[in-house]
């Protein structure tokens, strides 16, 4: 076997297996739930547990992977919707005296189903009803209080009705949960302008191990360096952060254009690869190679802080072969480019922000990689050619950096892929069918695999928010035990070493646990 399989993992197992398992389900559940009735009069009706005929409907609204909705996909002996914070503050309290591991979820955008399914007894702590916004206007500058289950779009509409030349620099995609959104980083179209969500977090609240409620005075800057992009599932249950909002101009510029191969794309993309990352702060193009009708058709996405006059004469001068016209743009308020970027249909109300999902649509296998360097024309072509093989519902996203990101010091927070990088990566194969799980993961590990020669080496880094369980895997069927150090110094680098003196000092009994968490030990 390779590596070492990180030792809290192996403690944590033993622990589980010769008490959680030895003790039968419904006395395991018993126990909790009158832990729970104990430290809380109110929680009755938030726990479903798997005799409520409630329970799957309740399960299954934040999983967005049908990978993990199929029948052999563990369960938890209960979900607890805590529709208050005391409600947080009793599940912790009660799955750590009851050894019962504890899976935290808030918009279910969890690739791998981590904040859902375990192989050890566990219960699920929905965040999904804490989903206040408290928006604070001032003069210099205004801020908001927004709770670990409010989803970016619910941030968004709510400050777009308040001010229009405000925002927040996170997620395109409206359904992410803010929990879990943030302490993985949080990375939108404005991060060449503003950098990750992090990087505007000026507070936060947060459950301890002990149950205890701390804020950044309390907590210590240690934790709260931590928390913003080391994943908070880690270290604690995350209530609520404190933001710092950013201006926006009362109209934004949105594009998104399309070339194929036989339009020169090969072209353009390298020529991309040379300049999206050296365009002013305030202009992000995201560049999608996707399959259509057997050849590669690319798509470059859009989005401007300012307006087409000011556009077109600065794509003419720093981009000419995308060869961008004035019908190719749309003004805009910049909530209605969230919209735009979801990719909605023409004239969408900004109301859709506010839709939830009820069930998992799809199935997915996503990957993640950064490029230091551009990849050569042939290279490039052997990429299209791998996706051409590959004969399945691919793209990718390339998403540029530069900009603040090459300002902001790496280990300013845990999130270290900052100078250096001239685009990010995402892998996405989707598919609708069942009986295809395994060869479409099979087909984007191989061809993971053949991405190898392009990207970054020594480690060959990933996203944390983008969470891979092949990543730090200690065979070759990528399954059973992983590599902590393996994951911890793809996704963090040199911030993992710190990450894990807080992970002993906050969490020594390791509850705080998942697959890919920090550990307490080298």
């Amino acid at each position: 076997m390779k590596g070492t399989i990180s030792l809290q993992l192996i403690i944590f197992s033993i622990l589980f297996f010769s008490v959680s398992w030895a003790v039968p389900p419904q006395i395991l559940l018993a126990n909790f739930q009158q832990c729970l009735a104990n430290q809380s009069n109110s929680i009755s009706n938030a726990i479903y547990t798997q005799t409520n005929p409630s329970f799957q409907s309740v399960l299954r609204s934040y999983v967005r992977n049908k990978r993990f909705t199929t029948p052999t996909t563990p369960k938890p002996l209960a979900v607890i919707t805590a529709l208050e914070e005391p409600h947080v503050q009793a599940t912790v309290v009660c799955a750590k005296t009851h050894l019962l591991q504890l899976r935290i979820r808030s918009g279910g955008h969890d690739y791998e189903g981590l904040s859902y399914r375990s192989d050890v007894p566990f219960v699920v702590l929905d965040m999904s009803h804490l989903r206040s916004i408290d928006i604070e206007l001032g003069n210099g500058s205004s801020t908001a209080w927004v709770q670990a289950g409010a989803l970016l779009g619910e941030l968004y509409y709510k400050v777009a009705n308040i001010s229009n030349i405000l925002g927040f620099p996170a997620g395109v995609c409206h359904t992410l949960g803010l929990g879990g959104h943030i302490s993985g980083g949080g990375y939108g179209n404005m991060i060449r302008k503003y950098g990750l969500s992090v990087d505007n977090v000026i507070d936060a609240k947060i459950v301890d191990v002990n149950g205890r409620i701390l804020d950044r005075k309390s907590m210590g800057e240690d934790l709260f360096w931590a928390i913003r992009g080391g994943g908070g599932a880690s270290f604690g249950v995350i209530l609520s952060w404190k933001i710092n909002l950013v201006p926006v101009p009362e109209n934004v510029t949105v594009f998104r254009v399309h070339r194929t191969l036989a339009q020169n794309g090969t072209d353009i993309v390298y020529r991309w690869q040379e300049v999206a990352s050296r365009l002013p702060d305030e202009l992000f193009i995201r560049a999608m190679p996707q399959l259509q009708n057997g050849t590669v058709d690319i798509a470059f996405i859009g989005f401007f802080l300012g307006q087409t006059n000011q556009l077109l004469p600065l794509m003419q001068s720093r981009f000419p072969e995308l060869g961008l016209k004035k019908e190719d743009c749309q003004e805009m308020r910049w909530v209605e480019s969230v919209v735009y970027w979801a990719d909605l249909p023409n004239g969408t109300s900004i109301d859709a922000l506010l839709n939830r999902p009820s069930d998992a649509e799809v199935f997915l296998k996503f990957k993640s990689d950064y490029v230091k360097n551009p990849i050569s024309k042939q290279g490039l072509e052997t990429i299209w050619n791998m996706m051409i093989n590959t004969k399945t519902n691919m793209w990718m996203q390339w998403n540029p950096y530069g900009g603040a990101m090459d300002r902001i010091p790496e280990p300013a927070t845990p999130f270290p892929h900052r100078s250096g990088n001239l685009f990010k990566i995402q892998y996405a194969a989707i598919w609708t069918n069942e009986s295809d799980i395994d060869h479409n993961v099979d087909v984007m590990r191989r061809f993971y695999d053949g991405m190898t020669p392009y990207v970054s080496k020594n480690p060959r880094e990933a996203f944390q928010n983008y969470r891979d369980l092949d990543i730090g895997s200690s065979n070759s069927d990528r399954i059973v035990e992983t590599n902590a150090t393996a994951y911890g110094t793809k996704y963090f680098k040199n911030n993992f070493w710190r990450l894990i003196q807080v992970k002993a000092r906050v969490d020594p009994s390791n509850f705080f646990i998942h697959e890919q968490s920090i550990p307490l030990h080298k």
